[in-house]
């Protein structure tokens, strides 16, 4: 320490500077020389310590990753609590187990199974049910595969029940709606690990029945209308395996404010309750022509607008396809369609020609 740095101690007698006890002491020494620092220091005592018994590390868990943080200021030693002053803590309550989460039993559907009039469904040009493999099976095995392929991403991302669900409409009349859901339900019926039930939504103009030549009777728009209809009873069954059909039901004109009701969700969710692997094709009216098919859109997975390819026009589609924006997956088929990109069709590979 040099002489400009030397700290003047006033109130002294004869106003002593450091540098009186001797040349070059600071104020640590002159301190030392007065005071016997040595006194204030406890000799050790020779006690002999046992020896300790061997604990096994404690590790505690680590803490989220938002909540370290690195603090720089000096942490304060925990008090130490005497044995008779520790608190008494009441022995924890036993945790009970969580309760499992309870499985819904399959609805089930009535039993009584109407025959499919196979001839007429050749006559109509739809699928046959054990017939011959012909190109139109294998085009609709083609449409059925992607969206059996999109039901099971929409399962996985946890979509509920609209993951089972399939609307085909289109933006107008007489464009193959119900053509091509007819087929559709009739390919995935062949499937061995699924099954369909195909609901006819077009509450004005019905022809799911007549078509598979079913009897009429109530249907979805009967459980809409009253609670104490349970939509499961309305479910028909068919002799072709894997294959049921929920007819339109009554007719109203109230039938868009019926499927905007909360009613709607719980009629839904019942035809496809404990049943996971069971998907639901609606038939819907044209989009353009009537509102429910809009209602239903909120209700689905996945949406197929049929585009028929010598009438369906681009404004038409585009005004369709808009007001079924409530789906989260919209996707075309071109129907009647008389060529092929690659110049080839379905069929040859069997013995036949489409």
């Amino acid at each position: 320490m040099t002489d400009q740095s030397r700290i003047h101690v006033p109130g002294q007698t004869g106003d002593h500077r450091p540098d009186d006890n001797g040349p070059g002491d600071s104020l640590i020494e002159r301190a030392a020389g007065r005071f016997d620092f040595n006194s204030f220091i406890t000799k050790p005592a020779n006690v002999p310590q046992a020896p300790r018994a061997a604990r096994a590390p404690v590790v505690a868990p680590l803490a989220p990753a938002a909540a370290v943080t690195s603090v720089a200021q000096p942490v304060a030693a925990a008090p130490v609590v005497r044995p008779a002053e520790a608190p008494v803590t009441e022995p924890a309550a036993p945790v009970e187990a969580a309760a499992p989460t309870p499985v819904s039993a399959p609805v089930r559907f009535n039993q009584r199974l109407h025959p499919v009039d196979r001839e007429h469904l050749r006559e109509q040009g739809l699928i046959v049910p054990e017939g011959a493999v012909t190109a139109l099976l294998e085009e609709f095995r083609i449409v059925k595969r992607q969206l059996l392929v999109q039901a099971a991403d929409l399962r996985r991302q946890q979509a509920g029940p609209a993951a089972q669900r399939v609307l085909i409409c289109s933006p107008h009349p007489g464009e193959g709606k119900t053509y091509c859901a007819l087929n559709l339900a009739l390919a995935i019926a062949a499937e061995r690990e699924s099954e369909v039930l195909l609901v006819d939504a077009d509450f004005a103009k019905p022809s799911v029945l007549s078509a598979l030549g079913l009897p009429g009777g109530p249907g979805l728009m009967d459980a809409l209308m009253d609670e104490s209809v349970d939509v499961a009873d309305c479910v028909l069954g068919t002799d072709i395996p894997g294959l049921w059909v929920l007819p339109a039901g009554d007719t109203t004109s109230q039938d868009s404010e019926y499927l905007a009701s909360s009613r709607t969700a719980r009629v839904l969710d019942r035809l496809t309750e404990g049943a996971p692997h069971r998907m639901v094709i609606f038939d819907s009216p044209p989009a353009l022509a009537a509102s429910p098919a809009a209602e239903l859109a909120k209700y689905v997975g996945q949406s197929v607008v049929i585009v028929r390819a010598d009438r369906t026009g681009q404004g038409a589609l585009e005004d369709a396809i808009q007001l079924l924006d409530a789906c989260p997956n919209v996707q075309l088929l071109l129907n009647a369609t008389q060529f092929s990109p690659s110049g080839r069709r379905f069929g040859t590979y069997y013995g036949y020609r489409g």
